[in-house]
């Protein structure tokens, strides 16, 4: 690899740090918008069906439904998921790739969705 080359990629990575710092501080000043949660929730969905309500009749095999449950309860259940506190086989991996304020910003936003019964 030529100098020229070694020496940008060296810059590159030392200028990680600083644009990670950078993001965390923005991402503090700047919360996640409803759009966002809304957009990250829609992830949930395709297992959780995030639009029908607890004790509604889903088909076998589907996961617990999640509109309208407690913003507590969802943050909660997630952050054991990240930390490995509650075991899993693909949830562990889906919370690890949020942060608390994201975790916040979808369990708010899933928590003041209607629960549409049977």
């Amino acid at each position: 690899m030529p100098v020229v080359q070694r020496l940008a990629a060296a810059a590159l990575l030392a200028a990680l740090p600083t644009v990670h710092a950078a993001n965390a501080a923005h991402a503090a000043d700047h919360p996640p918008t409803n759009l966002q949660a809304r957009t990250w929730a829609a992830t949930c969905a395709s297992c959780h069906h995030a639009d029908t309500a607890p004790g509604a009749k889903l088909p076998a095999q589907t996961l617990p439904p999640l509109a309208g449950r407690s913003q507590a309860e969802l943050i909660d259940t997630m952050q054991a998921f990240r930390s490995g506190a509650r075991p899993s086989t693909v949830m562990g991996q889906i919370a690890r790739g949020y942060d608390d304020a994201q975790i916040a910003a979808i369990a708010g936003w899933l928590s003041r969705q209607p629960q549409e019964g049977p």
